[in-house]
């Protein structure tokens, strides 16, 4: 897409808040990436673990993203990301800490792991909005069982890409970088939390999160590491990009709970990508009979 096709397109003024994208205003860049990848990717099996909902339009998912290191703005992280120069391929992907088997994955490595499926789950935002996307990977347990954690290893620490080159971070910004974030082991090795490297059928795209990301379709959008890294499993509990930004809004856990509310707003509704309606948020995002028992005697208003 050329520059001047995205500034006019960014003149229409998309709006900023969540109410509405348009319907079909432009296509977004199609991804090249790995060969072996596009091919996978374009015959793929529903996941038994879908939820069974309608999924949002292409360019509601890839032209709306929250990656604070291109933007603080979601309209244009697209652009950004794009024009950065971001490589993805080749890519490496180390995991290391508490292990038998540390290892360094390539993509390729990666690939051949599990059987990449169709994953359709809701994705909810911290910040009241939603929608719904077609994933395309496999459970993350598939990669952390071939570096075999030891006793010693309580927690999955994961580190975003970041390079201050390209990634034009913003003064007024809070956010320390790379960008950290964490599950407990039972959380990571839970068949629902999903190491992703395609939406609907095609690569992930760089605002997106490529070449491979994290999604916990559980907890709010911002556990969902972009860009991956590097995987340290540790003993102690990892201190969150967000947690320290502001610690008094975002904690370790971030499950979706439409009881507990941001402090300063109600997240007791969601209004999907696209309405102009919102509608009732589900504990754990609707995954409650698959997750609940993971939080078993704990007390979710206090661990939130």
């Amino acid at each position: 897409m050329s520059k001047s096709r995205r500034k006019f397109i960014k003149n229409m003024g998309v709006l900023s808040g969540s109410l509405l994208l348009p319907s079909a205003v432009f296509s977004a860049t199609e991804p090249t990436g790995n060969q072996d990848l596009n091919k996978i990717l374009t015959n793929l099996d529903k996941s038994p673990l879908s939820q069974d909902l309608k999924i949002h339009k292409y360019h509601q998912i890839t032209q709306y993203n929250n990656f604070s290191e291109f933007s603080p703005s979601k309209q244009n992280v697209e652009e950004i990301a794009i024009e950065s120069g971001f490589k993805t391929d080749p890519w490496q992907l180390k995991v290391s800490g508490e292990c038998s088997n540390p290892k360094t994955f390539s993509l390729e490595d990666i690939i051949k792991l599990a059987k990449i499926e169709q994953r359709i789950f809701n994705m909810r935002c911290v910040e009241g909005w939603s929608r719904v996307v077609p994933w395309n990977g496999f459970a993350l347990n598939n990669l952390l069982k071939v570096v075999k954690p030891n006793k010693s290893a309580r927690f999955v620490e994961l580190v975003t890409f970041f390079d201050k080159e390209i990634m034009k971070v913003s003064l007024f910004s809070s956010l320390k970088f790379p960008y950290l974030e964490g599950l407990r082991i039972d959380e990571a090795n839970h068949p629902l939390t999903t190491l992703v490297l395609g939406i609907a059928g095609k690569p992930l795209l760089p605002q997106s999160g490529a070449p491979v990301r994290v999604v916990v379709p559980w907890k709010y959008g911002f556990k969902g590491a972009k860009s991956i890294v590097e995987i340290r499993l540790v003993k102690d509990q990892p201190v969150s990009t967000w947690e320290t930004a502001q610690p008094n809004e975002y904690g370790f856990y971030a499950n979706v709970n439409p009881k507990v509310p941001h402090p300063r707003w109600s997240q007791s509704r969601e209004r999907p990508l696209g309405s102009l309606f919102s509608q009732p948020t589900l504990l754990f995002n609707g995954f409650e009979k698959q997750v609940a028992g993971l939080y078993q005697g704990m007390d979710l208003t206090k661990n939130f």
